[in-house]
C-alpha cells in the first residue's frame, strides 16, 4: 500500500528548513522521515509526516507551496545486501527508482526506506510475490 509523502518547495537560504520543522512542532505535527534536495533555485523538503492532512493545512495557512505523493515504505532486513535485493527485484521487472531515503528508526530487525518508483502498483505486486513486505501507515504510525 502506497503512503502520502509532501514535498515543500524552500527557499535556499539559512533557516527555511528550521522556520517548517517549527511551524510543524508548535502545530504537533510530527515527522517520520525527511529528505532534502537542492536546486540551483530552491530546495525540497520531502516529508513523511504522522498526519498529513494537519500537516497540509498548516503548510496552507503559512503560505507554503507544497505538493503530495504516493510513494512505497519497504520493510528491509537491517542487514547487509539487504537492501540490494530488493534493488535487484525492482530491475528484473524494469521499474525505475527515481529517489528514496530511508525512515527513522527500524522496527523488529527492519529498515524502512521511501522509494518513489515508476509503477507503484506494479511495483507494490511484484515486492509482495516476492516476500519483499510493503509497510502500511500504521507500521510507521501514520494517521
Amino acid at each position: 500500500m502506497a503512503i502520502n509523502q509532501i514535498t515543500v518547495f524552500l527557499e535556499n537560504k539559512a533557516g527555511s528548513l528550521l522556520d517548517i520543522t517549527k511551524i510543524l512542532s508548535q502545530n504537533k505535527v510530527d515527522l517520520r522521515a525527511l529528505n532534502i534536495a537542492e536546486t540551483a533555485d530552491y530546495g525540497l523538503l520531502r516529508m513523511i509526516t504522522a498526519d498529513n492532512i494537519s500537516a497540509e493545512k498548516v503548510l496552507k495557512q503559512e503560505g507554503l507551496i507544497f505538493t503530495e505523493k504516493p510513494v512505497l515504505a519497504v520493510a528491509i532486513d537491517d542487514k547487509p545486501g539487504a537492501l540490494s535485493e530488493v534493488l535487484e527485484i525492482l530491475a528484473k521487472e524494469n521499474i525505475d527508482v527515481h529517489y528514496m531515503y530511508s525512515i527513522f528508526g527500524h522496527q523488529n530487525g527492519k529498515a524502512y526506506m521511501i522509494m518513489q518508483v515508476a509503477e507503484i502498483d506494479k511495483a507494490t505486486q511484484i515486492l509482495k510475490g516476492n516476500g519483499v513486505t510493503i509497510a502500511e501507515p500504521c507500521d510507521l504510525q501514520i494517521g
